[in-house]
């Protein structure tokens, strides 16, 4: 009889050790799953989540994520008022330029939002489509213009009013931007 209850203890006590070492290997299992998740799958998944954007130059933006790229994320703007020292309207922000995203809820991956292409293949194409953009640098400095060309790593931007086209009589300077550089670009 008192075998029994040995056996009892040593089954429970085999349960309880085997339970300890699921418990550690699943938690070990989740730590590593969540170190592979990055910006660019959370971004990806963010869906309807209303997020305020904090930038290196201190601007703050606020949207729902429209589109996420190797490297860049497209803010589409926000209906209601930005909150204090925010602004709104549709952003291209390079990730590189982001301090803190707020809003975003905990999921990751499952869909299908997101581009394979960085940042200089969207940078070429507001360029081939001659958009007027208002670029801020890591200085918090606001130029307004046309990119002309994109290289690798900069873009050169053609100064001039938002108001005017890009022509030769209305382009006030020009101004090579690295994309390190780059904090946020914006429709003019």
């Amino acid at each position: 009889m008192r075998w029994d209850a040995l056996f009892e203890d040593l089954a429970g006590q085999w349960n309880a050790e085997s339970r300890r070492e699921l418990d550690a290997e699943v938690a070990d299992r989740t730590r590593r799953e969540r170190a592979s998740v990055g910006l660019y799958e959370r971004l990806s998944a963010a869906g309807t989540d209303l997020l305020t954007v904090t930038l290196r130059s201190g601007d703050v933006v606020r949207g729902r994520v429209a589109d996420v790229g190797d490297g860049w994320l497209l803010l589409a703007s926000h209906p209601g008022a930005p909150p204090a020292g925010a602004s709104s309207g549709a952003a291209l922000v390079p990730f590189a330029a982001v301090t803190a995203l707020t809003g975003l809820s905990s999921r990751a991956g499952g869909t299908t939002l997101g581009r394979r292409f960085g940042l200089g293949y969207a940078l070429r194409g507001l360029s081939r489509d001659r958009a007027t953009v208002l670029l801020t640098d890591l200085t918090g400095a606001v130029v307004t213009g046309t990119i002309d060309a994109v290289g690798r790593d900069v873009l050169e931007l053609s100064q001039h009013a938002a108001d005017l086209p890009r022509r030769p009589e209305n382009v006030t300077g020009r101004r090579l931007v690295p994309f390190a550089a780059v904090v946020l670009l914006r429709p003019a």
